[in-house]
């Protein structure tokens, strides 16, 4: 019988559901137990379910090809089969998501999603391990105002703001303050799922606009960087942040070009020999736990002129660092630099599994 912690994946037909279920194959601590989705393919076995549409490596986990597709629309079919669930849903309507998260909450089920439904409900933490760990401090309070006994509710970001927010942690832990960022994002294709953008679209071609992403980009990363206080998340009041989202035609792979400026007067900011430190000594709690998916190096520095590249860096630690280049002055803001994370990595599948990595080591599934 496996020791291992019985899970489901729920939306375990599309791209981000099928990236759990391969990064799960052989996982030291978890084991996929439990698969559902729309109605159109409950009841299939599911390799059935995703036939013609595997998109994750050459063949599907063996532990999970023949489990049966549940309806994900029906939490009680997950109660006894599984200990806790990621999800992966995709409904039309964000409170659909946010309800039927919810309700599984209200099964006993916690919940660790991908989904965007439940960022800003103010009770639910939007985690990078890295940096808001203590954000799980408000769980208690959330399952105190639902009335959830063993059920709650921990998500994931965006995924763009995973290429650079633990270089911003950094700087602002090392007591560097940001004032203000200017962001511009040139985001892979497959963060538009399958079969998202069409081809015509993109090969020759960018497209300058990705609708929703740039108040995503804007608004999130004062939630992470925010603080638990009376039984809720406040946000940061700062950085203010400008940004540009683009779709380039690259598989896997979001680049982000950054300038900010500091809060701190001329005489007191850091020199680039001091931030470069400050990244590559950079470590938090994952790798203080040595969590199973946590990179050893969070932060990794590449110093060639033309680097980070996505087909080149994006797999660095795994697919699960932040890699910077091109670290240098700006002429309006303080410093400016290109940063490059795997966006169906670290900002999706196995970001969501760090989290449930953090959530395992901190008790919150016992």
């Amino acid at each position: 019988m496996s020791s291992k912690i019985k899970v489901g994946v729920l939306g375990a037909t599309g791209m981000v559901g099928q990236r759990y279920i391969k990064l799960l194959e052989n996982h030291p601590w978890f084991e996929v137990t439990y698969v559902a989705a729309s109605p159109r393919s409950a009841g299939k076995l599911y390799k059935d379910a995703v036939e013609n549409r595997w998109l994750i490596g050459e063949n599907i986990p063996n532990g999970v090809a023949n489990l049966t597709v549940e309806d994900a629309n029906v939490p009680e079919k997950a109660l006894g089969k599984c200990q806790f669930l990621f999800s992966a849903l995709e409904l039309p309507k964000k409170d659909d998501i946010k309800n039927l998260e919810s309700a599984y909450a209200a099964e006993g089920l916690p919940i660790v999603s991908n989904a965007s439904a439940n960022r800003w409900t103010e009770d639910v933490p939007m985690l990078v391990p890295e940096i808001n760990f203590s954000h799980l401090d408000v769980i208690k309070d959330q399952k105190k105002h639902h009335g959830w006994d063993k059920g709650f509710i921990a998500v994931k970001p965006n995924c763009s703001l995973q290429t650079y927010m633990m270089p911003i942690h950094a700087l602002i832990q090392a007591g560097y303050p940001v004032k203000r960022m200017i962001v511009t994002t040139l985001q892979a294709t497959s963060g538009a799922g399958y079969p998202g953008v069409p081809s015509f679209d993109m090969i020759d071609n960018i497209v300058p606009f990705i609708g929703g992403e740039e108040e995503k980009t804007e608004k999130e990363c004062l939630k992470i960087l925010g603080t638990v206080r009376d039984g809720k998340i406040e946000n940061a009041r700062y950085p203010v942040v400008s940004s540009t989202c683009t779709r380039v035609p690259v598989v896997d792979g979001h680049t982000a070009c950054i300038s900010l400026e500091f809060d701190l007067p001329d005489d007191k900011k850091p020199s680039l020999e001091e931030i470069e430190k400050i990244w590559t000594s950079y470590s938090s709690l994952p790798q203080e736990l040595k969590l199973p998916s946590a990179p050893e190096h969070p932060i990794v520095i590449r110093h060639e002129e033309n680097r980070p590249q996505p087909r080149r860096d994006r797999e660095t630690e795994k697919g699960m660092a932040c890699v910077i280049g091109r670290l240098r002055r700006c002429n309006v803001f303080d410093i400016k630099f290109v940063a490059l994370s795997h966006n169906t990595k670290r900002g999706a599948a196995l970001g969501g599994i760090l989290n449930a990595e953090l959530l395992k080591a901190k008790g919150f599934f016992e």
